[in-house]
C-alpha cells in the first residue's frame, strides 16, 4: 500500500456524545448505536461536526481501499466503517486521550506497527489531525518516523478551517500537498479565510 490516512478522533465525552449515549435519545443515529451499532466515521462526524466531516470526506475521496483508519481512545486504529455499539462508545468516552496513557498508547502503537508493515517502502501515513500537540504526533512518529506526513495547509488553521479545507479538496478531487511531520513547521500565522464553499445541487 502506497498511502494510508490516519484520522484523529472526535471528543467522546462532550454534549453530543451524551446525546448519543442517553437511553432517552430518540434520533436515528442514537437508536442505531444502542441497537446494532453504527459506522465509526458516521458517529464521530456527528460528535465533532465540520472538522471530522471534512476528514471523513477527504479520506473517502483519496484513500485506497482499506487505507483509512480512525485513531480511537482505547482500540488503536479502527476502519472508518467499523460498527460501534453502545458498550464500545462508552469505553471511548471513559478515556481522555494522552500520549502517556497506556490504555490509549498501547493499542495505537500495536496497530500503527501493523499498518507500517503493510506500507510500501516509499509509502507514507497522512495524519489528518493536530500536529501541534504530542498526543497523536509522539506515538505515531515513533512508528512511522519520516513517513508520517500531514497537509502543509493545516499550519495556522483552526479545526473549523481545516474541516472546510478538506471538504473543498474532496469536492474538487484535488489532494493537498503533504510535508513530513518530523521536520515541518507545525505552527504559523493564520492563513486567509477560505472562499465560501459552493452549494451543491439538491
Amino acid at each position: 500500500m502506497r498511502r494510508v490516512f490516519l484520522l484523529s478522533p472526535a471528543h467522546c465525552g462532550g454534549l453530543r456524545a451524551r446525546m448519543v449515549l442517553s437511553p432517552r435519545a430518540s434520533f436515528a443515529l442514537a437508536r442505531r448505536v444502542q441497537a446494532e451499532g453504527a459506522p465509526l466515521g458516521e458517529i464521530f462526524a456527528f460528535l465533532s461536526g465540520l472538522y471530522f466531516r471534512g476528514k471523513l470526506a477527504y479520506a473517502r475521496a483519496f484513500a485506497p481501499a482499506g487505507g483509512a483508519f480512525v485513531i480511537t481512545p482505547v482500540e488503536g486504529l479502527r476502519p472508518l466503517d467499523d460498527p460501534i455499539g453502545l458498550d464500545r462508545l462508552l469505553a471511548y468516552a471513559a478515556v481522555d486521550i494522552h500520549e502517556a496513557d497506556a490504555r490509549y498508547r498501547g493499542p495505537l502503537l500495536r496497530d500503527a506497527r501493523a499498518v507500517a508493515a503493510a506500507l510500501d517502502d516509499d509509502g507514507d501515513a497522512v495524519l489528518l489531525g493536530s500536529v501541534a500537540t504530542a498526543k497523536y504526533v509522539e506515538p505515531l512518529l515513533e512508528v512511522f518516523g519520516p513517513r508520517l506526513v500531514f497537509p502543509a495547509d493545516f499550519v495556522g488553521r483552526g479545526d473549523m478551517s481545516r474541516g472546510g479545507l478538506l471538504l473543498r479538496s474532496a469536492d474538487a478531487g484535488t489532494e493537498l500537498p503533504y510535508v513530513p511531520v518530523a521536520t515541518a513547521r507545525r505552527r504559523g500565522p493564520r492563513p486567509p479565510r477560505l472562499v465560501p464553499r459552493a452549494r451543491r445541487a439538491p
